[in-house]
């Protein structure tokens, strides 16, 4: 894992960091200079960093961390190889994430395969998923085709048909649509990005609208679940009333809508309704973070919400800055232990990007808000759940 948290740290998406051959610098946030890279900026007690320099990093760090490929079963069946432009169709891919594919994302430059994608598509050595006709390598759109992989190609001729294929693809691996689908904008990013952490845990499917909008391919999606149940992501400022009431002629709709991105993503973390929801309202849960700066790690870091710890993805909105939302829902399922630590419950915590994304300052902050701490048996926090 420390192999891949160090090819990521140091890459960018195809040359050393900032895409025009030059070395990505990291910033001087204070008077003195950032520390050298290692501990505490790649892991702290509770936290891990994947320390990207931009989107195709963090997708080839996260994808070696899930997979460290040392050995047959470390090895993924198959990856999904999406072209970056579109954050759309990597948000909707991390359905493919779920059983049976178990396919995490790499990032394409269009047609050109940036070198950190091509060194960890070549480490991964993906097995051939049987599911996907023994293919190494889904291709998503017009993604670059790897010379020596086995191939599937995913087309649709936009993003919303696009999310419809791979929910045929899937529903086709699986035996069986999904029962529910997330709908979000395709217009708002910051409302959307939460989706991709749920999708590839659960196998939903992520479709799309525009504000006033359901098209005709997203339609078609939801018509083939044959009335699921439909889970939109934002409030009426991201999806209208009006297209709320065209969906519930295609299933049970419930939103899911709060004031603001950040506020939306902690709501997802705690919804729960059924099997649908990640519930996440007491200790002992693995917790992503992620900028809305970045839409594309959504979808790069996915498979950590589908491995592992398990968990739901949160969002900052300044590098620098812990959302007051976030903290006071860190500190609502903070561990606690009466006698001893080791008979308790843990939360850990992934982030993702390096320091432009997420300072180590906040880093620090997370992993302080992660820890188990002894609770007094005389107060009320003595029955909370973990302690």
């Amino acid at each position: 894992m420390l192999a891949a948290l160090a090819l990521a740290s140091g890459c960018g998406g195809g040359d050393d960091g900032n895409g025009d051959g030059t070395r990505a610098q990291r910033p001087v946030t204070g008077p003195e200079a950032a520390p050298p890279r290692g501990f505490p900026g790649v892991a702290t007690s509770n936290t891990t960093r994947i320390a990207g320099a931009d989107h195709v990093a963090d997708a080839a760090g996260v994808a070696q961390a899930v997979y460290p490929a040392r050995s047959d079963d470390t090895r993924p069946p198959a990856v999904a190889l999406v072209d970056d432009t579109d954050w759309r169709v990597a948000i909707s891919a991390a359905q493919l994430m779920a059983p049976p594919l178990r396919a995490p994302l790499l990032y394409s430059k269009g047609t050109a395969m940036p070198a950190v994608t091509l060194q960890a598509l070549l480490t991964l050595r993906p097995r051939g998923a049987k599911e996907a006709g023994d293919a190494q390598v889904i291709r998503i759109g017009d993604a670059a085709r790897p010379r020596g992989f086995r191939t599937a190609d995913v087309q649709g001729a936009d993003f919303a048909a696009l999310a419809q294929a791979i929910d045929r693809l899937h529903t086709e691996a699986a035996g069986e649509p999904s029962p529910a689908v997330v709908v979000a904008s395709s217009e708002q990013p910051g409302y959307a990005m939460p989706a991709a952490a749920w999708a590839a845990k659960s196998g939903t499917a992520v479709l799309w609208v525009t504000r006033d909008l359901v098209p005709p391919a997203t339609r078609a999606a939801i018509e083939a679940h044959e009335k699921p149940r439909i889970y939109v992501l934002g409030p009426e400022t991201a999806v209208s009333e009006g297209v709320v009431s065209e969906l519930e002629e295609l299933g049970t709709v419930r939103r899911i809508g709060d004031r603001d991105p950040v506020a939306n993503a902690i709501d997802f973390a705690r919804f729960s309704d059924g099997s649908f929801g990640w519930n996440v309202v007491d200790p002992g849960h693995g917790l992503v973070f992620a900028s809305t700066q970045r839409p594309q790690d959504a979808g790069a870091a996915a498979p950590l919400s589908a491995t592992g710890t398990y968990g739901p993805l949160l969002l900052l909105t300044e590098p620098n800055v812990l959302p007051p939302a976030v903290q006071d829902f860190l500190l609502d399922i903070q561990p606690g232990y009466r006698e001893d630590p080791v008979r308790g419950v843990y939360n850990h915590g992934w982030l993702i990007g390096d320091e432009r994304a997420v300072t180590i300052d906040v880093q620090a902050r997370i992993d302080t808000l992660l820890q188990i701490v002894p609770v007094d048996s005389g107060s009320e926090s003595d029955s909370a759940p973990g302690s």
